[in-house]
């Protein structure tokens, strides 16, 4: 019997999962909250601005070294019998590391600065450095930007090292290689020094054919080409292959065999395709969490403006990947529940059910278009179609006659206009949307949800029985590379999760909310394009200091 192990690093804990390689049987779990969380407000006593989001990288180490060996203690497995490590990680998810791969921030003289600190998915402290790089690409956008849909985001790496170059020249000069986190974990387990194609293909600039766009670097900044020469670049280990062994210090500490195999890091949501089963052309896959990544496989490579970009067997050999997305949905949907007024509360209480069942259960009564409201879910900016992290939420239609369930619903509501939109921008651009799959904790828990989206989208959505789809999917990796399976149509169907549900759309709402949604994207279009200067206007008030 084989068996694979699946590490899905998410925003705010670890999960470790043994899979059983034939038949996909979770085996055990280990899950691990980070113990720093996410450091976004202060650090060490110090305020942080506003835009920050870092993580300790120790935290990581721990969800390894605590998980695995507690995974083994609970079965009873040979460590001979665990082929293969897959892992995904957040992205982008940027590190500075030394030249043994310790994290600078354990540095003495860098333990107060948040320059040397995890640098989050969702940081969006280089958003001037973002703009300087757009604004010298956009020249030649169909050179440089087509590809990565003629955008720039303050949450890719490029970006993240302008940023410590600029503000914290100390930290990149103590710095001895730059990587996202998951290849920092994959490096850790190997002792190697290698990168995946997945995470450098969507968030770096980086090509297969072609490699780094050194040319736009030069003219971005003179010292830009030569930290990524010498910092980043590294060699490319392709989704499917094998990183190597466990080093023999890691396999001793973790109690693992050293001829277990390692699979290159996968970004977290691209691997839950592999853990659902969408391998095929033209399907489109929703994985929602704190945010929602819209991911699509085509046998082509289209220049579709507004996404973060394509890449080639970034997911399944031989097919372009691409990935849309929004920024703040499970966050929204907390944020909302945060805010229940103290009857819903009590309400919860006397019923012994969560806020969130309360809420549900009154905006299932609600039908489409009858509050009245409509919401731009922007609260943490738009990543697809508008690439603006610094534009803002917005709920329109409120009387005071509104009431929180509405306001709820509304924003559930938000998010499906959303996904609307960047599967509009999918279709828009010569790729057909055949098939939707929705994957998660929310899906699964929330099927008010999926009515709404079915609707919005006017597709049968197909919602698979998983909140660990990412971690299923980074175990097929590990099963491939280990040798489990000889091809990935193999390990996928032996090893996904089964479906859960469907949803067919409902005539009746999808003609309703074809209205909503006409609104929804004017709104959209003159908040987010012609006057996207009003709340930049007022944003800037909340950073500036106030007067003595």
């Amino acid at each position: 019997m084989s068996y694979s192990i699946g590490i899905d690093f998410g925003t705010s804990s670890g999960r470790v999962f043994l899979i059983n390689a034939s038949t996909g049987e979770i085996v055990t779990q280990y899950v691990k909250p980070y113990t720093h969380g996410t450091i976004e407000k202060s650090l060490n006593g110090v305020e942080l601005p506003r835009e920050f989001a870092l993580q300790n990288a120790n935290d990581y180490l721990e969800v390894i070294n605590e998980g695995i060996p507690a995974m083994l203690a609970d079965v009873a497995i040979s460590p001979k019998e665990i082929v293969g490590i897959g892992i995904d990680f957040t992205s982008s998810t940027v590190m500075f590391v030394d030249e043994t791969l310790e994290p600078v921030h354990n540095l003495a003289q860098f333990q107060n600065n948040p320059h040397a600190y995890v640098k989050l998915w969702k940081h969006h402290g280089a958003q001037a450095e973002a703009d300087q790089l757009f604004t010298t690409a956009l020249a030649e956008k169909n050179r440089w930007l087509g590809y990565y849909g003629f955008n720039v985001s303050s949450e890719w790496m490029i970006p993240k090292i302008l940023e410590v170059n600029n503000k914290a020249p100390e930290v990149m000069a103590a710095t001895s290689y730059i990587m996202e986190a998951g290849d920092w974990i994959v490096n850790k387990l190997t002792g190697r020094n290698i990168r995946s194609n997945c995470g450098l293909g969507f968030k770096s600039f980086w090509e297969e054919e072609e490699g780094f766009h050194y040319d736009l670097f030069d003219k971005v900044d003179g010292e830009l080409s030569e930290i990524v020469r010498t910092k980043v670049d590294a060699p490319i280990v392709k989704i499917g292959e094998t990183a190597g062994r466990l080093s023999a210090d890691m396999a001793e500490q973790l109690g693992l065999d050293p001829e277990t195999q390692v699979s290159p890091f996968i970004i977290d949501a691209h691997a839950s395709l592999l853990g659902i089963g969408s391998q095929q052309d033209k399907e489109m896959t929703m994985v929602m969490g704190t945010s929602t990544c819209h991911l699509m496989l085509n046998k082509t490579q289209h220049k579709v403006p507004g996404i973060s970009g394509s890449v080639k067997g970034a997911i399944i050999p031989g097919i372009y990947a691409y990935e849309a997305g929004q920024s703040a949905v499970g966050d929204l949907f907390e944020y909302v529940a945060k805010q229940a007024p103290a009857a819903y509360v009590e309400e919860a209480t006397q019923l012994g059910i969560s806020i969130f069942e309360v809420l549900n259960q009154k905006a299932e009564q609600l039908y489409p278009g009858e509050s009245g409201l409509i919401a731009l879910d922007w609260h943490n900016g738009n990543r697809s179609v508008l690439s603006d992290s610094q534009l803002t939420g917005c709920l329109f239609g409120m009387t005071l006659k509104t009431t929180h369930a509405e306001i709820y619903r509304g924003y559930m509501e938000a998010t499906a206009f959303g996904t609307k939109m960047i599967m509009q921008q999918y279709e828009g651009w010569q790729m057909t949307v055949d098939r939707v799959f929705a994957c998660g904790g929310i899906p699964k828990k929330n099927p008010l949800l999926m009515d709404i989206y079915a609707n919005v989208l006017n597709k049968k959505i197909t919602v698979i029985d998983s909140e660990y789809a990412p971690a299923i999917g980074a175990a097929i990796l590990g099963a491939i590379s280990g040798n489990a399976h000889a091809t990935f149509d193999s390990a996928i169907q032996a090893m996904k999760e089964p479906v859960l549900y469907e949803v067919e759309p409902d005539p009746t709402k999808v003609e309703r909310y074809q209205t909503l949604f006409e609104a929804y994207n004017e709104l959209h279009d003159i908040h987010g394009y012609k006057k996207a200067r009003i709340m930049r206007e007022v944003s800037q008030l909340a950073t500036a200091p106030r007067p003595e």
